[in-house]
């Protein structure tokens, strides 16, 4: 039986159709995944089904009965709770003031006690484990979640929208959000689980729908398909998923970073953190997100300036260089947020892909910019990294994040860089564009390369590097090799428990 029925279902925003025609049936009490890469549609219908978002055309069905949702209280009044990827909890109140705020009985006047004994039977009841009077500040993530999962099951969520819900998680607490899933449906619970992640899907779902470009490509039992076919189905051709990463022998140290620190609001957001990249290396850097990544990257770079400590550039003491002095050595820099530091949005193509040449010949001289070489390098390298639209004159503004991700890559992997620091640098791409990325990083490795990869994808980390060191807090727990490591060991380092291992 259906509990949840799309029929035709479109939304568009200017000049995008989010979603196309789409048809959608959610069986009562599955768990339901619906995956898709970035953009294809998923999170957009969701917040239809939601009601943060009103469709043009097509129908809702909500237990064999048409719905038409204005808001999210239209849909809550309904049986649907939805959790978000960005949680909305106030870190200074108690879990229990987060869960009824907005649903206070008697005007916002609400017996204390009895709120917080009717949320520790809910807690209990799905065994979510919180407790009701802890503030949330003081909770881990995945602890946050489970208020906010907690939260829709206050207003009687019968079925559940998880959208992204391990991107922030380690391994640990994504093993214990999917037991809580397991009871959910074993309570009659629905479960509609948004990822772009297959291993996921493929563990804790009954069926599978996956979008791409807005449109639904076909729904499948799990236990009857793969993650290559799924792979397929999300990016339209055949992929290959298995990073083919041949031994390469590493050379000497190329970069090395001694006791550096950065204090940000009294704040250490680097704590004496020491390592050494070496040539031919892939060092992957593994954490949660908000323990330091960011920082150090800039730190490196030379767009953020050390509190304290040094780094050396084959010795040579690159600490007080700027971020041009180390692109003129080698070092090259895909940072974080693609628009706000990796683009000039108004810019052109072509003036993007020049950002850090254009200074020195052959693309100028004599302070005269030569725009025939600098276009001619910019049809080439929007044609190598599939740039679409590939206009080089268009701006960057007009392109979307995943091909915006693109125009970074061409610049930064494009120039042959001596170090490389990546930062989550498949943020947003297709399974397609994944596996040509991952190539290219291969590739500057057995030219000898070195290269510092940032990522929040596990999967990621464990496929490419050739050690991993774990960031938590600010500091470096433990680095190893990657014979050494496994997705047991770097989560517990990733909550900030320590392991020694002999790398």
């Amino acid at each position: 039986m259906d509990i949840l029925e799309l029929k035709n279902v479109t939304k568009t925003f200017p000049g995008v159709i989010a979603n196309d025609g789409v048809n959608l049936s959610v069986e009562k009490g599955e768990v339901h995944a619906v995956l898709g890469e970035n953009g294809a549609g998923k999170s957009t219908l969701m917040n239809i089904i939601y009601g943060l978002y009103q469709p043009e055309s097509g129908k809702i069905l909500y237990k064999g009965k048409e719905v038409s949702f204005l808001n999210p209280n239209d849909a809550i009044d309904c049986g649907i709770g939805m959790v978000h990827q960005h949680f909305k909890l106030i870190p200074v109140m108690t879990v229990a003031e987060n869960i009824i705020l907005g649903s206070e009985p008697g005007n916002f006047i609400y017996d204390k006690k009895e709120a917080e004994e009717e949320i520790a039977s809910i807690s209990e009841e799905y065994k979510l484990d919180v407790d009701p009077t802890a503030k949330v500040e003081n909770l881990s993530v995945g602890l946050q979640q489970r208020v906010e999962i907690l939260k829709a099951f206050y207003r009687k969520a019968e079925l559940l929208i998880l959208d992204e819900p391990t991107a922030v998680l380690t391994p640990q607490e994504t093993e214990s959000l999917f037991k809580v899933i397991r009871g959910l449906k074993k309570d009659g619970i629905t479960v509609i689980f948004i990822s772009h992640k297959l291993d996921e899907v493929m563990e804790i779902s009954d069926r599978i729908t996956v979008m791409r470009d807005g449109k639904i490509q076909d729904t499948v039992l799990t236990r009857k398909t793969g993650e290559q076919e799924l792979a397929n189905l999300m990016v339209g051709r055949e992929v290959v998923l298995d990073v083919n990463k041949k031994p390469v022998k590493t050379g000497s140290s190329k970069l090395n970073v001694q006791k550096i620190s950065v204090i940000e609001d009294g704040i250490k957001k680097i704590n004496n953190v020491s390592f050494d990249l070496h040539e031919g290396e892939i060092f992957g850097l593994a954490g949660i997100d908000g323990n330091g990544q960011h920082e150090l990257a800039e730190c490196l770079a030379g767009v953020r300036a050390l509190d304290s400590g040094k780094i050396f550039l084959e010795g040579e003491d690159i600490t007080g260089m700027s971020s041009r002095e180390r692109h003129l050595q080698g070092i090259s820099y895909i940072p974080q947020d693609r628009q706000q530091e990796g683009l000039v949005m108004n810019f052109n193509l072509a003036e993007n892909i020049a950002l850090k040449t254009f200074h020195h010949e052959p693309y100028s001289k004599n302070g005269l910019l030569n725009y025939k070489k600098i276009n001619d390098y910019a049809y080439q390298k929007v044609r190598e990294y599939d740039v679409k639209p590939p206009n080089i004159n268009s701006e960057a503004v007009n392109l979307s994040g995943g091909n915006q991700q693109k125009i970074i890559l061409a610049r930064e992997i494009g120039s042959s860089p001596e170090v490389l620091i990546a930062v989550q640098p498949t943020r947003g791409m297709d399974v397609g564009a994944i596996e040509f990325i991952h190539e290219e990083l291969l590739r500057l490795r057995a030219e000898g390369k070195t290269i510092f990869l940032i990522s929040l994808e596990l999967n990621e980390i464990l496929s490419l590097s050739d050690r991993i060191g774990v960031i938590y807090d600010g500091q470096i727990m433990d680095i190893m090799d990657r014979n050494e490591a496994d997705r047991e060991k770097l989560g517990l380092l990733m909550l900030g428990k320590e392991i020694k291992s002999t790398g």
